[in-house]
């Protein structure tokens, strides 16, 4: 009978064991799928800053045409344009830090 019994006991511990590394195991695979998550959004965010750019490089090149047209009122306004950009963030900076 204490044969059975330390058999059981056997089988307890190598159960408890078992369901440990399981555990461990859950982990590793939760772990992996966060990162693959992680770098879903960085892929995401790189595409998007990607088109930003060509998108910033297509109105650079339309501004530069606009500039050599000669149309003095659009020159000012976009002279006044970038000059408010450059106030906002530079108080936005102040503001920040």
């Amino acid at each position: 009978m204490s044969d059975a019994y330390e058999r059981e006991r056997q089988n307890n511990s190598r159960l408890d064991e078992l369901a440990s590394k399981v555990s461990a195991l859950r982990g590793v695979t939760i772990d992996i799928y966060d990162n693959a998550r992680d770098q879903q959004v960085i892929d995401s965010t790189s595409d998007t800053f990607s088109s930003f750019g060509s998108t910033l490089k297509g109105s650079a090149t339309r501004l530069g045409r606009m500039a050599q047209s000669g149309n003095k009122v659009a020159i000012f306004k976009l002279a006044g344009i970038i000059v408010g950009v450059v106030l906002v963030l530079y108080w936005i900076w102040h503001l920040v830090f």
